[in-house]
């Protein structure tokens, strides 16, 4: 760890940059500020609560750490009024957070600072960054975020349930479909009282298992949702999760599902005995779940050189086109996303950190089988959905489909049909 003397020196050595950041950043003023006093920049996040609290945290150790910039955090989880400020002539924050599929699409707009020259001018090591993540960070050849955090999707387990219906963790889609008609039950009147494998949300979890059947959602002339291995997934999960308890008695299940990440949430509660989610469920179990007993391993793959699939998100920071003090957010940002504040904060959330240097720190070792997560973040088979100008669209559509597929209202071939239908309108710049 580094000292808070150290983070001073860093902090001033970083200011000294600045004059060669005016010039790099396009569209950069004169910084703000005047000679009696520090540059006051806004943080505007949306993360709140205990995630708002540790970033509160953080923005004040670098506070304290030098008196050139002063970061004033505003916490504002409503990405609508983020984007209004950001589209306007006036801006209202300096530098944001959001997640990496928007990139492409605010990019394209002209809303967001390209970072290339700053990252030089900061010495920000981008090769430490994670490469699934940071694909989502570019756009048109040049850096437009970076990521604080990022997150992989595994597969978690009652160890209880499986422990009583005699199922040991996955290995193969084969050995998952049996669990999870082992894992199901049914009353008399066709209620499920508990659900094999449940979804936290239908897109990711769809999406996810694409790439575990070896599909990808995208590729170099645009999207690609009719590959075989994305086509072969739903209709895996319409032959194992759906058909045999029916749509309709699906649906009253997740109707009534308790609050995610709550006590009553369906996997903490018993009601789901697997679950495809991201690491923030080990921070999350052990505060709201202590007595729990579970588990989490890689995701099954449809074959052995798929091992380790899964899809890859992150949480990205940014400096829109229109903030009035961009050197100083660079200066903000290229300390945020160094190791000490990029861990603290990585820790706090339970997420996994955006560089591959701090994958196996000792900080996570409370975080019950964090590793597995963390292991499959860097595995060659982590993928992430593409973010150019059309993602938005894109995901709508592909969540209609989706919502087909678990309906039993069409089959994957009809529902995939309707997007590359769709494709045609998708905006390319």
């Amino acid at each position: 760890m580094h000292t808070k003397q150290h983070m001073r020196r860093r902090a001033l050595i970083a200011g000294a940059l600045t004059t060669a950041t005016v010039v790099a950043l396009t569209g950069c003023g004169a910084g703000g500020g005047d000679a009696d006093g520090p540059t006051e920049i806004t943080f505007s996040y949306l993360w709140g609560g205990e995630e708002a609290k540790a970033l509160e945290e953080i923005i004040a150790d670098f506070n304290g750490s030098q008196d050139e910039i002063v970061v004033k955090g505003v916490s504002s989880p409503d990405t609508q009024k983020q984007l209004t400020s950001m589209s306007s002539s006036n801006g209202s924050f300096d530098i944001s957070d959001n997640f990496g599929n928007t990139v492409g699409a605010w990019a394209s707009k002209g809303i967001l600072a390209p970072l290339d020259d700053a990252i030089a001018a900061e010495g920000i090591e981008i090769d430490d960054f994670i490469p699934s993540a940071m694909e989502q960070m570019t756009y048109d050849g040049k850096i437009y975020s970076l990521p604080i955090a990022t997150h992989s999707f595994q597969l978690l387990y009652n160890t209880q349930l499986l422990e009583e219906a005699g199922v040991t963790p996955p290995t193969t889609m084969d050995e998952l479909a049996a669990a999870i008609e082992k894992l199901t039950v049914v009353d008399g009147s066709g209620k499920i009282t508990q659900l094999g494998l449940g979804s936290a949300n239908d897109s990711t979890t769809l999406t996810t298992l694409g790439y575990a059947f070896g599909g990808s959602w995208d590729g170099e002339d645009g999207p690609t949702p009719a590959e075989d291995g994305n086509l072969e997934a739903l209709q895996w999960y319409q032959d194992n999760v759906i058909e045999p308890v029916g749509a309709q008695a699906m649906a009253t299940f997740v109707s009534g599902q308790g609050e995610y990440l709550s006590a009553q949430d369906p996997f903490f509660s018993g009601k789901v005995a697997m679950i495809i989610d991201g690491e923030w469920r080990s921070a999350s179990a052990a505060k709201i779940a202590p007595d729990f007993e579970w588990g989490v391993t890689a995701i099954p793959a449809a074959s052995p050189e798929l091992e380790n699939s899964t899809q890859v998100t992150a949480s990205t920071l940014f400096i829109p086109a229109n903030s009035k003090h961009k050197e100083e957010a660079a200066t903000f940002l290229a300390y945020l996303v160094s190791e000490e504040p990029m861990e603290k904060f990585a820790v706090a959330l339970g997420n996994l950190p955006g560089r591959t240097s701090l994958a196996g720190s000792s900080a996570f070792d409370s975080l019950q089988d964090f590793g597995v997560w963390a292991d499959a973040a860097s595995s060659p088979n982590a993928k992430a959905l593409a973010s150019l100008p059309y993602s938005a669209e894109y995901a709508t559509d592909l969540a209609t489909a989706f919502d087909e597929v678990v309906r039993l209202t069409a089959t994957p071939e009809e529902a995939i049909a309707t997007v590359e239908e769709r494709m045609a309108n998708y905006s390319t710049k």
